[in-house]
């Protein structure tokens, strides 16, 4: 039984989908689904219930994910270790994300890392909040990108920017044209808004009633780029962190407008597992990140043209982009 085949596994149960992790690991659908039937075989149990949309896992399926997955990350932290003993930025580095870290800068930052550290190979995943403080409390990942980063009993929180909340609207609304808006203003308005459980939206929620403002909520979307686009069809105006719309006010599709009254702005940290010290490579990764903070808030066509003439093309880095 290869560790291949147990990581496979693992990712498919992950994933819930035999073809998204058939992706992750360069095999096909029909490849990965064989690998399953060879488990179930060698071990005289069924692991998956394949009659039920998504499939389930069998009480036998879950005991063995549970296992494997223990048995693949301590692979992993062996392999890594071994292979930083000959060069301590060759090792291997996982990181989760928030999906509103700003996608652009962030391939960017990751093309400077991997430039700095070309035998590193890191991977970067797009998650829903919850889920990357999920996946770091579980050790499945290294480091977590996270907003409004809180310290647990499990995770440690390194601080690593502020960015400030903007008022975003269409060019054409009424405040397009303004040099800045106070609360009153925005009574009456529509608002395209985080969804409810998302840790900002509880913020933006009592900034706005701290500040009285009766206003209604047109739309409610989970990420930053689908209220992007819906702002951007005039549907409503919204309260988003300033760095995550640069692209698109540099582009004027959208308008932002500053707030009147106290700066107000969003934390961004980085959470990683308390009983684990970071290697090298995460804390290099780690200060080379907070170093970033300043070229993260520069126009997007500045990045690009800085760092185009650096990236040598041999980038050992994977970002799976957001599946929302």
């Amino acid at each position: 039984m290869h560790i291949k085949s147990l990581k496979i596994y693992c990712d498919i149960v992950e994933r819930r989908s035999f073809s998204r992790a058939a992706d992750d690991n360069g095999i096909s659908q029909s490849n990965a689904s064989q690998v399953v039937h060879q488990l179930e075989e060698r071990l005289g149990a069924q692991l998956l219930d394949r009659s039920k949309r998504p499939f389930v896992l069998t009480p036998e399926g879950k005991r063995f994910f549970e296992g494997c997955r223990q048995i693949v990350r301590e692979y992993d932290e062996l392999e890594n270790d071994v292979r930083t003993l000959r060069d301590a930025s060759a090792g291997r580095l996982l990181v989760a994300s928030i999906y509103s870290v700003g996608l652009a800068h962030m391939s960017l930052f990751m093309r400077q890392f991997s430039a700095k550290y070309p035998s590193a190979q890191v991977r970067l995943e797009y998650l829903h909040p919850d889920r990357v403080l999920e996946v770091v409390e579980q050790g499945d990942v290294d480091l977590g990108l996270v907003s409004y980063p809180e310290e647990t009993r499990t995770l440690a929180a390194i601080p690593w920017r502020d960015e400030a909340i903007v008022l975003v609207c269409h060019p054409n609304h009424r405040f397009a044209t303004e040099r800045s808006v106070n609360f009153a203003e925005l009574s009456g308005e529509s608002l395209v808004a985080f969804e409810e459980g998302l840790r900002i939206r509880a913020e933006i929620d009592r900034l706005l009633m701290v500040h009285d403002v009766d206003a209604t909520i047109a739309f409610e979307f989970d990420n930053i780029e689908t209220m992007k686009r819906a702002i951007e069809i005039n549907e409503g105006i919204s309260l988003l962190p300033e760095p995550t719309v640069a692209k698109e006010i540099a582009s004027g599709t959208l308008v932002k407008v500053p707030l009147e009254g106290e700066h107000h702005s969003r934390p961004l940290g980085i959470v990683h597992r308390r009983d684990r010290p970071l290697r090298d490579l995460a804390r290099n990764f780690v200060e080379l990140l907070q170093a970033d903070s300043e070229f993260s808030d520069r126009c997007p066509v500045e990045q690009t043209l800085e760092t185009a003439s650096s990236n040598n093309g041999n980038n050992h880095w994977h970002q799976s982009a957001p599946a929302r």
